[in-house]
């Protein structure tokens, strides 16, 4: 193993300092800052509006911020689209929606970004995408289309097809919330093998259950702001703000 000087290992991967976002009059995001190192998995909850899809999507530009500092693996996320495209490349993201090309077969769209972008051999990107496909749990998927495939088989591709591109860091915005119940532990399985495997992962997610098996910390986002963050044990055993524990009361009674 290569040795890592004390300043690789102490610096965070991803630092977001005072992170405002306005639609219009709306004030989306209130002054969000984290830091996140290398390997942790981050949890982010709360209810529908609360800021956190939008604040994963400013880690990679798809939705800009107009005030504060974003810093991705030393790059920091302003308007200049050299730096946007260096942080996507090492930015994996899954949506809730999965978003593949109906017209490619499930290992045709793992390995598309590969060949065009990486500028891999068709060979090399097959090989991988096999491979990755493997991973997730469906390589007897991969010459399918996407409308012979299950919700939880699509977003399982969809997840490979992150992963095809080698990223440092993995961004879900609620992977699991268009899928069937039946098809939620086959997806959360699989980013669970992924948090264990070391990935820098951020999730906004309502599967407590995931939390509780491998967050490292999770935030509670309520209005745009931060108003609770630690670790699972201390969220679920003693959270401090009455807001986290009406929230938690609510999603843990259904």
């Amino acid at each position: 193993m290569s040795e890592q000087t004390s300043e690789e290992t102490s610096a965070p991967i991803i630092i977001a300092r005072d992170v405002h976002k306005w639609y219009g009059r709306f004030h989306a995001l209130q002054g969000i800052s984290m830091e996140i190192y290398k390997g942790e998995v981050i949890v982010i909850f709360g209810r529908s509006g609360s800021g956190k899809s939008t604040f994963i999507r400013t880690l990679n530009r798809l939705e800009d911020h107009q005030q504060g500092q974003i810093i991705i693996d030393g790059i920091e996320l302003t308007n200049d689209m050299r730096n946007v495209e260096r942080v996507r490349m090492e930015t994996g993201m899954v949506f809730q929606q999965f978003n593949l090309f109906p017209h490619l077969t499930a290992l045709q769209n793992v390995t598309l970004a590969p060949i065009w972008v990486r500028k891999w051999k068709k060979e090399k990107a097959e090989e991988i995408g096999m491979q990755l496909l493997t991973r997730v749990g469906i390589p007897e998927q991969a010459h399918k289309y996407p409308s012979q495939l299950s919700g939880g088989q699509q977003q399982r591709v969809a997840i490979a097809r992150a992963l095809a591109m080698q990223p440092k860091i993995m961004l879900f915005d609620e992977p699991t919330s268009a899928l069937d119940p039946e098809m939620i532990k086959e997806v959360l399985d699989v980013m669970i093998a992924l948090a264990q495997s070391g990935m820098t992962m951020i999730v906004v997610t309502h599967e407590m259950g995931f939390a509780k098996a491998v967050a490292h910390r999770m935030f509670f986002f309520d209005n745009g702001k931060v108003i609770e963050s630690g670790t699972p044990d201390e969220i679920f055993s003693n959270p401090k703000e009455e807001r986290t524990k009406i929230f938690l009361s609510q999603i843990l009674s259904h």
